[in-house]
């Protein structure tokens, strides 16, 4: 079982059974040598009472040990160099599709083996990895005007009707429309006052693409038309109320769970994020190690704060939910104090003890009130 290696007795676990996958969350002195090692180190192991554990190198060399000859804890991870080298072959040609076994080749470990640690890592597949460059060319490049079947070549697609069956998911949107900044869209839109302040949910068609929290509504509009530049927009109070009334029932605590139809585009790793997001209970909180552990790929903690950040739908992807290992909130797309306040608000509903706020984000709130 996976342990997150901050007790001494998970660490000296990890360095009796040579964990690697502890690697890099701490190291450990050993007092009759005067030598620092990672948890895999091969070298003979000590005896527990001659075992100091250190959070970093700097550290443990500040204590007055210094480097293992044999496993070099200086240095990074051998796993992580693997997985860098095939992140430098997949960039070095955005147009080459390499297939896993020509990756594992160019960087000498087999194809199993590559993919489990390039998964751990980066959070995505080889494979995964690839869509993602290809989607970000091909959006840099509509972005400069290129037609689409020009830009569709440039970023590896092999024809048109293969980036035609991807690249929505990238985009968000038809190739053509992304092109055009929404060119052809509608986009219905509405503002209300809340708890938090002022709220925006928009939608097109399919569903709700945005809700946002902000204190100008103009600002928030703005915002939105910026996304998508040359959609139609429809200032529809009317259409947006019931989704609204949603939001506003969560907020005074009546309601649980938004349920809202989304039109929302992810990666497959945000897209996994999200769905973990929406796993949480009301009430609880989790924090990006939990998530990362969640989906699969307990390395890519950044990656998961990166898929927080970028949530398009405040609260029907409920990201204020996830906070820091040692209990800090973090950040939040909207500010900290909203975070702190629906934190506060659904641990007072549900009688649980309430995330900690720290006394800047207090005197913001109460600064607001």
């Amino acid at each position: 079982m996976k342990t997150a290696y901050t007790t001494p007795a998970e660490r000296w676990t990890a360095v009796t059974s040579r964990d690697t996958d502890a690697d890099g969350t701490f190291f450990y002195g050993v007092k009759t040598t005067g030598v620092f090692c990672r948890p895999s180190c091969a070298s003979r192991q000590p005896r527990r009472e001659n075992v100091d554990f250190f959070p970093s190198p700097d550290e443990a060399r500040a204590a007055g040990y210094r480097d293992c000859k044999r496993c070099q804890p200086g240095r990074l991870p051998r796993e992580i160099e693997i997985v860098n080298r095939a992140c430098a072959a997949l960039d070095a040609d955005p147009q080459e599709r390499l297939t896993l076994q020509q990756l594992s080749d160019l960087v000498h470990v087999s194809p199993f083996h590559l993919q489990r640690l390039f998964k751990r890592v980066v959070g995505v597949s080889p494979r995964q990895y690839q869509a993602a460059q290809r989607g970000a060319a091909l959006r840099d490049a509509l972005a400069r005007g290129t037609a689409v079947t020009r830009a569709s070549v440039d970023a590896g697609f092999g024809s048109p009707s293969r980036m035609y069956d991807s690249a929505a998911a990238e985009l968000g949107m038809a190739p053509s429309a992304y092109r055009r900044k929404g060119a052809g869209l509608v986009v219905h839109y509405a503002s209300a006052s809340t708890p938090l302040g002022l709220v925006l949910v928009a939608a097109t068609a399919k569903g709700i693409c945005k809700i946002a929290f902000g204190d100008d509504a103009t600002t928030l509009v703005d915002e939105l038309r910026g996304e998508f530049a040359n959609a139609e927009f429809i200032d529809d109070p009317a259409r947006l109320a019931p989704f609204i009334e949603q939001i506003d029932a969560y907020l005074h605590g009546t309601r649980e769970r938004i349920d809202l139809p989304l039109d929302i585009a992810a990666t497959a790793f945000r897209q996994r994020v999200w769905e973990a997001l929406q796993r949480i209970p009301y009430g609880e909180t989790r924090s990006y190690s939990d998530i990362a552990e969640a989906v699969g790929s307990p390395r890519a903690v950044r990656a998961v704060a990166s898929a927080c950040a970028s949530n398009p739908v405040a609260l029907a992807i409920p990201c204020h939910r996830v906070i820091q290992k040692g209990g800090a909130l973090a950040g939040y797309r909207w500010g900290l104090p909203r975070k702190a306040a629906l934190l506060d608000a659904e641990a007072h509903h549900t009688g649980a003890t309430s995330a900690p706020v720290t006394m800047a984000i207090a005197a913001d709130l109460d600064h607001a009130a």
